[in-house]
């Protein structure tokens, strides 16, 4: 899996080491830890788009009123993940599209990553992810797609096991990390993007462990060998490397233009 292996030596997460192993496996890796491979969606679920007023979507296939609240099931091949939004912070619901997502190819570009910051500043949010990711030497791009998959965006939401925030950090861990306020926006994507750093870092620079760490814990990566065999994790792997992907390669196709929607 050495596609997979990133060094802190460079700026930021290398452009090539996500592209190449979803190329090169597309979850192939599972046939080396004994698994089958696992899609991101069930096809019973028939994801809809929760449209937010800051700008951002998630995408969710159920959804029901908690008190001021509107809980929303997402879209992450399991039935037991939630988050709960104030709903005065949704404008509205729309039907989720229906795109096929086009197989990625080899990257044209060198495997450098970029010297300068790839995502412009578009809102406050992003602006956090950008300063965080610098300071940690972690591609912006890569941390977006973590917090989309944890959070939707959403500082305030919180999970069914009680993570909490926009990097959905569990309160143990964000006391280990010195974030004292989990549901600041500031200090939880500090927080959850040093931790990112730290597993990356514990593991050689391998991606998929650092990711399978952060959603399932790195005891269960040390207790499996490697990604654990939940489908929740593996979907949760693949949304973020998948939309990770997708970035890059419209950066290069259209290198003027900016990221796509978050």
């Amino acid at each position: 899996m050495g596609s997979s292996r990133l060094s802190r030596s460079g700026r930021s997460l290398s452009v090539f080491a996500f592209a190449a192993w979803l190329i090169a496996s597309a979850w192939g890796a599972d046939r080396g830890l004994g698994g089958p491979a696992t899609t991101a969606t069930p096809a019973a679920q028939i994801c809809e788009t929760a449209v937010l007023r800051n700008g951002f979507s998630i995408q969710y296939f159920r959804r029901e009123m908690a008190g001021p609240a509107t809980r929303l099931w997402l879209c992450t091949g399991s039935d037991a993940s939630y988050v709960e939004i104030p709903s005065e912070q949704i404008e509205g619901f729309e039907p989720a599209p229906n795109e096929a997502s086009p197989a990625p190819s080899a990257p044209a570009a060198s495997p450098a990553a970029p010297a300068g910051p790839v995502l412009p500043v578009k809102s406050p949010i992003e602006s956090l992810i950008a300063a965080a990711a610098s300071r940690h030497l972690i591609d912006p791009d890569f941390v977006t797609s973590v917090v989309k998959a944890e959070s939707g965006f959403i500082p305030t939401a919180v999970s069914p096991k009680g993570a909490l925030g926009l990097m959905q950090l569990m309160p143990r861990t964000a006391a280990s990390l010195g974030v004292e306020n989990v549901l600041d926006p500031a200090a939880n994507v500090e927080g959850g993007t040093k931790y990112l750093r730290q597993l990356l870092d514990q593991y050689d620079g391998d991606v998929l462990k650092a990711l399978a760490a952060y959603n399932a814990g790195p005891q269960r990566v040390e207790q499996y060998g490697g990604v654990p065999p939940f489908p929740e994790t593996r979907a949760y792997i693949t949304r973020i490397i998948e939309d990770y992907n997708r970035k890059k390669h419209q950066q290069q196709a259209h290198p003027s233009a900016p990221p796509a929607d978050q």
